[in-house]
């Protein structure tokens, strides 16, 4: 979703953001703002969407690029890219400023179990937006399963009668 602002002042997406999200379901509230100086206009008077600019990649994310800095990260980022389309994804670039939206975010969900063979939920994809939180989670699922595969070996004796 791509919000479209003439502003007096520079645009403070954060602010915006927030503003929105009180009178505004999160799913509704665009991730990335374009500032224009002013709308484009039919000769009616409304709103010409056509000559809207689209986004480009440099309106996708703004935070600098951290590069991955381990396994689940790295393959994370792969699965971001070719889910995307873009040729670098830094690990605390936001899935949604990138592009994702929720279609997209359920085949997260599916490559996810494909690739790193561990179960997420959708919501788990809005509530961890970035590479660095999402992959603390899996690591965080990862070794509560292993955790209780311990737990379970220990319960295994063999009692001779």
């Amino acid at each position: 979703l791509v919000g479209y602002v003439v502003l007096e002042d520079e645009l403070d997406k954060e602010r915006l953001q927030n503003q929105l999200k009180l009178s505004l379901p999160e799913y509704m509230v665009p991730m990335i703002w374009i500032q224009l100086e002013s709308f484009p206009l039919t000769t009616n008077g409304k709103l010409n969407k056509r000559l809207l600019p689209d986004p480009d990649n440099s309106d996708l994310s703004s935070r600098e690029y951290v590069a991955p800095r381990n396994e689940t990260e790295v393959e994370l980022a792969e699965i971001w890219q070719e889910l995307l389309g873009i040729d670098k994804v830094g690990i605390y670039d936001n899935f949604f400023e990138l592009g994702g939206h929720s279609l997209l975010a359920t085949r997260l969900v599916s490559m996810i179990r494909k690739e790193l063979h561990i179960e997420i939920s959708i919501r788990e994809i809005f509530e961890h937006t970035t590479i660095v939180e999402l992959s603390s989670l899996i690591e965080f699922f990862e070794q509560d399963f292993n955790d209780d595969q311990e737990g379970k070996e220990n319960y295994n004796i063999t009692i001779e009668i």
